[in-house]
């Protein structure tokens, strides 16, 4: 299985071993979900991760920023026109790379991809339950 995965459920596995989003990142870990990611998105998690405020392990940053890497289906997203209006036009690299790959798009603020963006959206926790992890 393909998904996007938006930068703040990978902060929140970092952050706490239990939960949904770290059922997400294991499911990288073992082969199960294959994350989709263009550049502007590996530039983000790179960016964002080893921020110094978020208080993570560095070790473990390195970690996934490698598996991400070595794992993920690059895709090309063109660049954001305006069209469709985003809350955060930041936000525009994952909404295109799940558009380009055909896959659903995995984050922790629903409220940042408004219905209608032609990709589907869901927590780590509905993706979690849709695939059956326990």
């Amino acid at each position: 299985m393909r998904a996007v995965v938006d930068t703040n459920v990978l902060v929140s596995a970092l952050m706490s071993a239990g939960g949904a989003p770290a059922q997400v990142m294991s499911s990288i870990a073992s082969g199960q979900l294959r994350p989709v990611v263009c550049a502007d998105i590996l530039a983000e998690l790179q960016a964002v991760l080893p921020r110094p405020r978020l208080h993570l392990r560095a070790d473990r940053v390195a970690e996934l920023l490698s598996l991400i890497e070595l794992t993920a289906e690059w895709v090309l997203v063109p660049r954001y026109t305006g069209i469709p209006p985003l809350p955060d036009p930041d936000d525009w690299p994952f909404i295109g790379a799940a558009q380009a790959a055909a896959c659903p798009l995995i984050t922790g603020n629903l409220k940042h991809f408004p219905p209608g963006l032609g990709v589907r959206v869901m927590t780590a926790r509905e993706w979690v339950d849709s695939i059956g992890a326990v």
